[in-house]
């Protein structure tokens, strides 16, 4: 198993790039999907990617277990996890706003952050996961979005050190910042 961590910015070519990683592979492709199409555009924004990956890679959505759906693909030689961004946004979105910052939530979500990390040192494929850059800023720095910055932070943390690889994207352009 080996990791690879495609972080930048809103808009910075990351997915694309991770696409890319994962079709030059000419390998078998999971693309594990993490968020769920809760309006028209959030919608057309899923079916815009779908239109640019190759027909036969698999599909599926885990919105909240990574874990459960890393270990379950192992017919897939490699797994392209798009993206902890909004892995982190669909933990916390579900939270009624009286309960933000909820300490009990956010240790929650650690631990499947680290169960799904753990899982991987089983697991035969490769894993590229995406993620946005929350030091780059671009989060509105409410109650909601500081406990976003702060847990996808940590998150991103702990996945850059579990990483063999790690790329950061600017302007479509990756550049290779560990292994």
């Amino acid at each position: 198993m080996s990791l690879i961590l495609v972080t930048g910015g809103v808009r910075s070519g990351k997915s694309g790039f991770a696409e890319e990683l994962a079709a030059d592979t000419g390998k078998r492709v999971l693309y594990a999907a993490t968020g769920e199409a809760k309006d028209e555009e959030m919608r057309s924004r899923i079916e815009q990617h779908q239109a640019r990956r190759p027909a036969e890679w698999g599909c599926v959505e885990i919105p909240q277990y990574l874990s459960h759906s890393i270990q379950a693909a192992k017919e897939y030689e490699v797994v392209l996890l798009d993206c902890l961004s909004t892995w982190v946004s669909n933990w916390l979105m579900a939270v009624p706003e009286e309960k933000w910052r909820n300490d009990a939530i956010t240790q929650e979500i650690y631990q499947e952050a680290k169960a799904w990390l753990d899982g991987l040192a089983a697991a035969p494929q490769t894993v590229i996961a995406v993620t946005s850059e929350v030091g780059l800023g671009g989060v509105a720095m409410n109650k909601l979005g500081r406990w976003f910055a702060d847990v996808l932070g940590d998150v991103n943390q702990m996945t850059a050190r579990r990483a063999d690889t790690v790329y950061a994207v600017f302007s479509g352009i990756p550049w290779r910042i560990k292994g």
